[in-house]
């Protein structure tokens, strides 16, 4: 039997997501090192890995994106390849370059491949060229022109969006409903590209009004072979963060699901892909359009695990080992329904960050419920990253016996010492509208802004 390429895998990561990379090395039998920085010195997970090393100061800039620090960290613990979790330096070709330039193997896709995927524009010619359905709009960076900006808006027809090429995360995004709002327009989304993300370059597409989130998972070995994974429904969420997701997504005819799968499928061995994937859609009248692609792990992975009883993250670890993928494409079977609640240390309605130390802590259990997090009692969490502290999920046989079991861990869910936003997620899980499944990526704000004026 051949040497495996790597034992040791470093974590560029912290909090659950550490967590959970490195419950999967040691299911596979690999090494686990773990970075931190000053602010998470004390970090429950720390002690179970083989190795940590404190990478810098609190600020991100200085420690979990830090490219040079990391691969120190790399250097003196004898890690052979990195794994980068979500967020900080996930979808960065330019770390995946640098740990696969230090001789090391990056647990993702290629630098080339984040790079295209990375760039709106880039990605959204490749799909069309794949054929995966896209948003009604042109494959280029809008011109300078701005009469011809002018042209390309009426070709499309009003309302129109705005975005930065290189953006996310609702930055570099301007919505337009008339002519004479489309100049001052595409002047703040320049001027935000440029701020936010180093490049002035923007482009237009159709605005459709009242979509929903529908995401593909997909896996691809170096092997030729690729799977996905199901799909997953994220439309509630808020400024373009999610909130609740589930799978599968209600309401959806699953022959459409099962073309659109195989279009992901087939784009992935076009563009030479390896790794594990996320293809993001916007669902309005019966059509998906493809609006991004996540070249990492997804924070809600876990749904689409509970559903296909494939683990994600063992995957992306075998794929990195170069070996094959350990299920095909006609074993992959969707059974019954998973809901995940994002669990945020902020104001359940002001979404204000209240960071703290947890005094208690009760996690729920029972069938069907699954909890991923970092927390323990006596705990300080940091107010210097993302407020996302732990994820409930749920999985019943029905979409209604998995919303009932997370109504139930909910209640069972306590953690004192600081505020979090489950009285959210239990006000949500009563609404009818989303009781009734299918809501739009809007339906949150507006259900936030009619709980204002009661």
């Amino acid at each position: 039997m051949p040497a495996m390429p790597f034992d040791t895998v470093l974590i560029a990561n912290r909090g659950e997501i550490a967590l959970r990379i490195l419950h999967a090395c040691r299911l596979l039998g690999l090494k686990a090192v773990c970075v931190y920085s000053d602010a998470d010195r004390d970090a429950p997970y720390l002690p179970l890995a083989d190795a940590s090393v404190c990478i810098g100061p609190a600020a991100p800039s200085a420690s979990y994106l830090n490219i040079e620090a990391i691969l120190m960290a790399a250097d003196v613990t004898g890690a052979q390849a990195v794994h980068p979790g979500y967020g900080f330096l996930s979808e960065s070709a330019a770390f995946a370059d640098a740990v696969n330039d230090s001789g090391r193997i990056f647990i993702g896709p290629s630098g080339d491949c984040i790079r295209t995927m990375g760039d709106k524009v880039a990605a959204k010619r490749a799909m069309m060229k794949a054929d995966v359905p896209c948003v009604p709009g042109p494959d280029n960076e809008l011109p300078d022109d701005m009469d011809e900006v002018d042209r390309i808006a009426s070709q499309i027809g009003y309302p129109v969006i705005i975005k930065a090429a290189g953006g996310g995360g609702g930055r570099g995004m301007r919505i337009v409903q008339t002519p004479g709002e489309l100049r001052s327009a595409v002047m703040i989304a320049r001027e935000e590209a440029s701020r936010f993300f180093a490049s002035p370059a923007i482009y237009m597409e159709k605005f459709l009004e009242r979509p929903r989130h529908v995401e593909v998972q997909v896996l691809c070995d170096n092997h030729g072979n690729v799977v996905w994974l199901g799909d997953r429904d994220c439309s509630i969420q808020r400024r373009h963060q999610k909130i609740i997701e589930e799978a599968p997504a209600p309401g959806i005819d699953r022959s459409k699901i099962a073309d659109l799968g195989a279009r992901c499928a087939a784009a992935c061995q076009q563009i030479g892909y390896s790794g594990a994937g996320t293809f993001e859609f916007l669902y309005e009248n019966g059509s998906f359009y493809f609006i991004e692609m996540n070249t990492r792990l997804q924070v809600e992975h876990p749904v689409t695990e509970m559903v296909t009883g494939v683990d994600i993250v063992a995957e992306q670890l075998r794929i990195a080992l170069d070996q094959k993928l350990s299920v095909r494409q006609e074993q992959v079977v969707t059974t019954g329904h998973s809901v995940e609640c994002r669990i945020n240390a902020e104001d359940a309605f002001t979404f204000m960050p209240v960071p703290g130390k947890i005094s208690a802590l009760t996690l729920p259990g029972g069938p069907g419920i699954r909890i991923d997090t970092h927390l323990q009692q006596g705990y300080r969490i940091p107010a210097t990253y993302d407020s996302l502290i732990a994820k409930v999920i749920t999985h019943g046989r029905s979409r209604e016996e998995a919303i009932d079991r997370m109504r139930g861990a909910l209640r069972q869910f306590r953690i004192e010492g600081l505020s979090c936003n489950a009285a959210l997620h239990a006000e949500l899980l009563e609404d009818k509208g989303f009781i009734a499944g299918g809501v739009d990526v809007h339906y949150l704000e507006r259900f936030l802004e009619s709980r204002a004026h009661l």
